[in-house]
């Protein structure tokens, strides 16, 4: 678990970043933030020393600057679009990241519903908001968007979108997912403010691609890869290449928007403050790498971790072979196989063994410890209790959970709850741990253990559960499945 990213220095730099950004623009910058800005497991994982919430306790380091604006098309609210990480429609995720940056101190100011039309739900969600105490603002669609520039710079176009009111130096602007209109608010603004005889500016944080190093390093390969279903690509940036001599690396959707993008900034300012997409970022994660060898092996753990992941979307038929044939030609390009993911033969072999499915996890000395399927546990549950049995020093032949604890639970399931399965999940079998560990010294250092798999790689050798899934992903594994299941039925819960 070697570590390959500088957090502190990540947090100093990039609020220093930012700082200096707000001060060219003469004290207020509008920033369009895209991907997560808390719970950012992708970047942590392809980056081993970056904390989730780097991000968020980055912009609490200046929070008195800082303003979050929460965008949402009026159009998802009306589809009920729903985040597929989360299972929660847009809608509800904006009060949940409400509820989220006001935890961490941070002044909510505003919800911008975009591409406003009178859509029913959309109006019902700004009475509820509004009741909430939440100021709300409308933005309307605009024809010909956005390479109609001499419309959308007009009081016909931006000029029609309601002017939100902001009171700090830095408005974070983010959403609940793409395509939710983050960009054209920001630009909205820039033209009410100049109407207001404000100077205001916009830039942009995306954390992936990283601009500042090659285009084929296997983290920008793997952000690629987390984007593959989007037809997203990496390219180096032709405009900064012009305008400095100097190769970096954007994506092919803030390349194609720039010259528009560009002519926006000169009917707005007169002039244009950027000659490239990549001048208009502000990310430091790539000044903040200390061991690329680190990196680059956790981001082709994550490539294989994404192609496993979309090979069991195409047996639950939620995705076809052009995303899975994405993603074996960026393992290719990274020079990463299966073979490189030791839990894969693990499972495998010891499912051939036992004949039932198996489990098995990497620790963090690189040993492997397996788990059976049992008539009292799944193999994930029985992985999970060996390794923390290891990892606790406890012998192999002790029972940490004794069954007369087990069966009741069993029945339960089967009798009450109607399940048919009487096999215990991994959240099961950690509650009954955690009851036997009251009483038992063994099942209490093993307990104790429970910090200690965080980031550790696991593989089954059929598809789990949700609830399996959702519990190892609360534990802070990175898991991936074979892609089957254990048997041949239709609908699986």
């Amino acid at each position: 678990m070697k570590i390959g990213f500088d957090n502190e220095k990540y947090l100093m730099m990039q609020s220093e970043r930012i700082k200096e950004r707000i001060g060219q623009f003469g004290g207020k910058l509008y920033l369009e933030f895209g991907g997560k800005l808390f719970d950012d497991y992708h970047a942590s994982r392809v980056l081993p020393g970056f904390k989730p919430d780097s991000k968020i306790n980055m912009l609490v380091k200046i929070k008195e600057d800082v303003e979050i604006v929460l965008v949402i098309n009026s159009n998802d609210i009306e589809k009920n679009k729903v985040r597929g990480d989360l299972g929660i429609t847009y809608d509800l995720d904006v009060l949940r990241l409400i509820d989220a940056f006001r935890g961490y101190g941070l002044f909510v100011g505003s919800v911008v519903l975009t591409r406003f039309e009178g859509q029913d739900s959309a109006v019902a969600y700004q009475k509820k908001l509004e009741k909430l105490g939440i100021k709300v603002y409308r933005h309307y669609t605009i024809q010909g968007y956005p390479s109609n520039i001499p419309l959308i710079i007009s009081d016909d176009g931006f000029g029609k979108n309601d002017y939100i009111e902001t009171q700090h130096s830095l408005v974070v602007v983010t959403a609940p997912g793409p395509g939710s209109g983050k960009m054209a608010v920001c630009l909205s603004q820039l033209y009410h403010e100049h109407k207001h005889g404000v100077k205001a500016g916009y830039a942009k944080f995306e954390t992936f691609p990283i601009w500042n190093i090659p285009l084929s390093h296997p983290v920008n390969l793997a952000y690629e890869a987390a984007t593959a279903d989007l037809n997203d690509v990496n390219m180096i940036d032709p405009y900064h290449l012009e305008a400095y001599g100097e190769t970096t690396v954007n994506y092919n959707r803030d390349i194609e928007v720039f010259p528009v993008l560009n002519a926006m900034f000169k009917k707005i300012y007169g002039e244009s403050p950027y000659k490239s997409p990549t001048d208009m970022g502000v990310n430091m994660a790539g000044n903040c790498i200390i061991d690329d060898e680190a990196v680059s092996k956790a981001s082709k753990q994550e490539i294989i971790r994404r192609y496993y992941k979309e090979m069991c979307e195409i047996v639950n038929g939620g995705s076809d072979a052009t995303t899975l044939n994405k993603l074996e030609m960026l393992m290719s390009k990274s020079e990463a196989s299966i073979q490189d993911r030791p839990v894969v033969a693990a499972a495998k072999v010891k499912e051939e063994l036992t004949g039932k499915p198996a489990a098995s996890i990497e620790l963090a000395d690189g040993r492997i410890v397996t788990g059976r399927t049992t008539s009292m546990m799944g193999a994930s549950s029985a992985m999970l209790l060996n390794a923390l049995k290891t990892l606790a020093g406890v012998a192999d032949e002790v029972d940490l959970i004794e069954p007369s604890i087990i069966k009741p639970i069993q029945e339960l399931k089967v009798n009450y709850f109607g399940s048919l399965n009487p096999l215990l999940h991994v959240n099961e079998t950690l509650i009954a741990l955690t009851i036997c560990a009251e009483n038992n010294a063994d099942a209490k250092a093993a307990l104790e253990q429970l910090d200690n798999i965080v980031g550790l790689e696991v593989h089954s050798s059929v598809i789990l559960s949700v609830v399996d899934e959702n519990t190892f992903h609360s534990l802070g594994v990175n898991l991936t499945c074979e892609p089957k299941y254990e048997n041949k039925k239709l609908y699986h819960k």
